[in-house]
């Protein structure tokens, strides 16, 4: 009779800390899910004129919609680094017959990140 290896349904990922990286980057597409979610919500609460809009933003500064913005910005921040350094090995350029350092790969990405979010911020008037 063959041997048949029994593996665990629960917990597996926590045997390594790759695995456990791996199952937090993953489980924070659920808060990024989830914040789209309410902003296009918001979208239609503003669709439906100023009452419920105005419902829409007394409900957003509760202390549980607070709470929640900032843990999906945490989230979205470490989902964002994890797939910036993912990059050079998802996607490898290759110049010639060298290939582009993961550093100027994942630099780039970063840069656009940090020039892209100045500009959001100037067209929302925070500077």
């Amino acid at each position: 009779m063959p041997y048949v290896r029994t593996i665990p349904r629960v917990r597996w990922f926590f045997r390594h800390p790759r695995y456990v990286r791996y199952m937090t980057r993953e489980v924070t597409c659920l808060f990024i899910g989830a914040y789209t979610l309410l902003m296009v919500w918001g979208l239609r609460e503003l669709a439906q004129g100023p009452e419920a809009w105005g419902a829409f933003l007394q409900w957003i500064r509760s202390p549980w919609s607070v709470a929640f913005h900032v843990v999906a910005l945490v989230f979205s921040v470490y989902h964002s680094v994890t797939w910036f350094n993912l990059t050079p090995k998802a996607l490898p350029v290759q110049a010639g017959e060298e290939f582009v350092p993961d550093a100027v790969i994942s630099g780039a990405h970063y840069a656009a990140w940090g020039v892209l979010s100045v500009i959001i911020l100037v067209l929302a008037g925070a500077f």
